[in-house]
């Protein structure tokens, strides 16, 4: 198979679920009173998304259970004992929290646009945005309480969604640490990254085999799955960062630099002896010239810094992928493992 149709079936499978959590978010978050907080809710969920971590808990409970992708109906998915489970539930849920974070990540951020529109505190006001993320908050625990599964499969996924929820705050509070230090590791960064953002791939992955009895080992599996893929997701941002022109990213390219936001390809380039902070001469993102992230990606290029990113995260990606061994060899599993592989070659 040639990795455009590796990458055309991806893309596939990720529509035809997409077009699904459409649907039950649209019931699950209905606008209700009072209406401003709640199309503020819905905005960043409607302002687009590839809804890649409900896709990945939806293929996830068809591995698991050894079904034929799309033939079962995610609102009344059979348990391994027996059990009806609203999986789609439990993937709504996951898209909620991603949506709730980049509330906050946005105001904390001072960022103006979210996937090509204003973000939720510029289109509305930074009060109405922390509200609408503490809304999603709440609501993604509220939906996961009403997934009819075991009671107590369950607890255990609303305790994996309430750990997830504290690693992500830990993860940001490391990235907004790291904004006064000029001694960060590699390895730190790993760390910070695993927190802020790939935990919750964990939990996409993880939440559906808990909800329907899975063993431990295969709940583990599909976690550090999606940890990976998680942590070579977010590499791959950042090389997405300096790579992407700004109307396809959403932003303005080279945003991280000039924010002077640390990643693996700006710890690497300093260790190579690269003045990083010397890269852009800027104050907000809007200033930046293209002409100026250019010299800065031949920079960080030269030192093999963008190649080094790369190569961390195709090593992430196929540690995710061995993972998955323990899981029947279906054709969601193998679809996981594609995905695994998009997560690292998309350019949006």
């Amino acid at each position: 198979m040639t990795s455009e149709t590796r990458e055309a079936r991806v893309l596939e499978a990720i529509r035809e679920r997409r077009e699904l959590v459409n649907a039950a978010i649209d019931e699950e978050l209905p606008i209700q009173r009072p209406e401003r907080l709640y199309e503020a809710s819905r905005y960043i969920l409607e302002a687009g998304g590839k809804r890649l971590r409900p896709t990945v808990t939806m293929l996830a409970a068809e591995a698991v259970t050894d079904v034929e992708p799309m033939s079962s109906d995610y609102r009344s998915f059979a348990s391994l004992d027996g059990d009806d489970v609203d999986v789609m539930r439990a993937a709504v849920s996951i898209e909620v929290i991603q949506s709730f974070t980049l509330i906050h990540d946005d105001i904390m951020d001072e960022d103006d646009l979210r996937r090509g529109v204003p973000a939720v505190h510029e289109q509305y006001d930074t009060s109405t945005a922390i509200l609408a993320g503490d809304t999603l908050y709440s609501k993604a625990f509220e939906i996961m309480t009403e997934t009819g599964a075991d009671p107590s499969h369950g607890l255990e996924a609303m305790r994996l969604l309430a750990s997830t929820c504290t690693e992500i705050c830990e993860g940001q509070a490391l990235d907004v640490a790291f904004e006064s230090r000029d001694d960060i590791l590699p390895d730190e960064y790993l760390e910070m990254v695993e927190l802020k953002t790939a935990v919750l791939y964990g939990a996409a992955a993880a939440t559906p085999a808990v909800l329907l009895g899975a063993d431990d080992e295969v709940v583990e599996a599909l976690y550090r799955y999606g940890i990976d893929s998680g942590r070579a997701f977010q590499i791959q941002d950042d090389v997405l960062d300096l790579t992407v022109p700004s109307e396809k990213l959403g932003k303005q390219r080279g945003s991280d630099l000039v924010e002077e936001k640390e990643t693996l390809i700006t710890l690497h380039a300093r260790q190579e002896g690269v003045d990083v902070d010397a890269l852009v001469d800027a104050d907000t993102p809007a200033e930046v010239t293209e002409a100026e992230v250019d010299e800065a990606v031949a920079a960080l290029e030269a030192s093999g810094s963008i190649a080094y990113a790369r190569e961390m995260a195709e090593d992430l990606t196929a540690r995710s992928k061995d993972h998955l061994k323990v899981l029947p060899d279906n054709e969601a599993r193998r679809l996981l493992e594609d995905i695994a592989d998009y997560l690292i070659t998309r350019g949006y």
